[in-house]
């Protein structure tokens, strides 16, 4: 494909001011030919459409409010609706920086494929906690750099926050499915079933707000590791391993506190260890004693959220046999289509 005809799709659903912020950015690229920016409404109490309609001289813009059926029937909605032919997908707590469209239209023109994912970094306006948050998603010491890892750039699951999709692709495999969080790697798996290549596009990286709050990313984390193992009886084949790592890292944990109150402390010294390293790291990463401080307490909520939840649904799965859909009916949205 050698022109491309861009269309940014965007669901929002309750933030207006993170919507505000995104076209702020937008404003700023450095890319001269014309883009198109599709914002779905999904349900929202608080809408963004006066923020939107603020932009209409300055963007391509068009807004659509509907009913509340998830962020993948919503991105669905807005590829049916964009005019381009191939779509951007960005969640509404990102920023972009100027080089952001310029960087894919230049990398898929010299090596095109049909869908791409860029990385997430951590703007230096971001709350420490924003900041420890994605040390703690993004670094190889903890998800061993599966969301953005050069390693990965020719065998990438591209993520929704920050994802590029061609028309064909949308139109070959239905798009995103029912199931949320999970319906990136889902939709991912699927294109690779039908033979559309994917790939990381290193410099295409965003800055991602993500949670605001311990609580909210305990949630988000937990829902992450509820949803593997759904995916891993959809598609047998992509199971791994590694993916029991962060339930056999908090079992471990627990084991080495029952052990230490007995008077052996060698395996509870192997955790101070790792802690300590992911100190290290996220000092160097943030040059922020507090930042670093943080990513720690990031991290454990990240494996335990994430540990529980694949524990939990692994059990269910494999041992009650139970229906996904109707054991864990919140990670599934009835009005997909």
């Amino acid at each position: 494909m050698s022109t491309f005809h861009f269309s940014f799709i965007i669901p929002v659903y309750n933030r207006p001011q993170e919507i505000k912020e995104l076209l702020n950015s937008m404003l700023q690229l450095d890319f001269e030919a014309p883009f198109e920016i599709v914002i779905i409404e999904d349900g929202s109490n608080i809408d963004c459409k006066s923020i939107v309609e603020s932009y209409n001289k300055q963007l391509n813009i068009s807004y659509y409010f509907k009913e509340n059926s998830g962020p993948g029937n919503s991105r669905n909605f807005g590829m049916k609706k964009a005019k381009g032919n191939y779509y951007i997908i960005l969640d509404s707590d990102c920023l972009l920086p100027k080089h952001y469209l310029n960087t894919i239209n230049k990398n898929l023109s010299k090596d095109y494929v049909d869908c791409f994912g860029g990385p997430d970094a951590a703007d230096k306006s971001f709350t420490n906690i924003q900041k420890a948050i994605n040390f703690a998603m993004t670094s190889f010491i903890t998800t061993g750099g599966i969301r953005g890892h050069k390693n990965q750039v020719n065998k990438f699951q591209p993520r929704s926050f920050n994802m590029g999709l061609s028309k064909q692709a949308f139109e070959s495999t239905g798009g995103f499915g029912s199931i949320h969080p999970g319906e990136d790697p889902d939709l991912s798996i699927r294109l690779t079933n039908f033979g559309f290549k994917t790939k990381l596009i290193i410099d295409a990286y965003v800055y991602h707000k993500r949670r605001i709050s311990w609580s909210k990313y305990y949630k988000q984390v937990h829902k992450f590791g509820l949803v593997r193992p759904i995916l891993n009886l959809w598609h047998p084949k992509t199971e791994r391993i590694f993916y029991w790592f962060p339930s056999i890292f908090i079992s471990g944990l627990f084991l080495a506190l029952v052990v230490f109150s007995f008077g052996s402390s060698m395996l509870l010294l192997i955790y101070g260890l790792y802690f300590f390293m992911v100190f290290l790291l996220a000092m160097v990463a943030s040059k922020s004693l507090i930042v670093a401080l943080l990513s720690i307490f990031a991290v454990l909520v990240q494996f335990v959220g994430y540990g529980s939840g694949f524990i939990k649904s692994s059990f269910v799965i494999k041992i009650m046999r139970k229906k996904p859909e109707m054991y864990f009916p919140d990670l599934f949205f009835k009005h997909a289509s």
